[in-house]
């Protein structure tokens, strides 16, 4: 018997709203800011930690990626919460400082671990996440209210949309179930669906 077709399709975890605003409420500054970004944005933890302030655009309302995994420049679209969140940290600051930063120092390499641990202990979020959940969090949440996948693919920083239909295709189910829900009634009644066939001559 041939395997079901999505059998092995990878699921990677993500928090749900709620989850969201728990673990948010209950970090510390400075992992608040950074954490915030992540779900924002969908950038990953080093993205983030070597980002400037002269790196959001405000006329544009983008947030500017110098240094990819894929190591290739990209401008991440900002929604507007995420836009409201960068001004506030922004403003009155210095180009050149870190947009993140532990008492004017950049995060480093695995600085962000243990914090982020204790975080989801203090806001019930089991198992605790790694910081990469949150990029996962981002897009899965963008997928789930019906933002197309080829944007959720361009803003995390991918050629195409192969990746986030592997991780999150799944997702789109909601708004798919949703939509023909919502679609119009063909205007069959009961009535009329009792018609009973004429019968054919021979």
């Amino acid at each position: 018997m041939a395997p079901f077709r999505e059998a092995d399709t990878a699921r990677v975890r993500h928090l749900d709203r709620d989850e969201c605003r728990r673990l948010i409420n209950t970090c510390p500054e400075p992992l608040r800011a950074i954490v915030r970004g992540a779900l924002l944005t969908g950038a990953r933890y080093g993205e983030l930690a070597r980002m400037r302030v002269a790196d959001f655009h405000r006329d544009s309302g983008t947030l500017l990626v110098r240094q990819s995994k894929a190591g290739k420049l990209r401008h991440v679209e900002l929604t507007t919460e995420g836009l409201g969140f960068f001004h506030g940290i922004t403003t009155g600051r210095a180009n050149a400082e870190f947009l993140f930063h532990r008492e004017g120092q950049s995060w480093g390499k695995s600085h962000q671990q243990r914090p982020l641990v204790e975080a989801c202990r203090a806001a019930r979020v089991t198992p605790a996440i790694s910081f990469h959940t949150l990029r996962h969090t981002c897009a899965s949440l963008m997928v789930m209210d019906g933002v197309p996948l080829i944007v959720v693919a361009r803003n995390l920083g991918h050629s195409d949309t192969r990746m986030v239909e592997k991780h999150y295709g799944h997702l789109t189910n909601s708004y798919i179930r949703e939509a023909i829900r919502s679609a119009k009634a063909i205007g069959i009644s009961d009535e009329e669906a009792k018609i009973v066939p004429l019968a054919v001559e021979r």
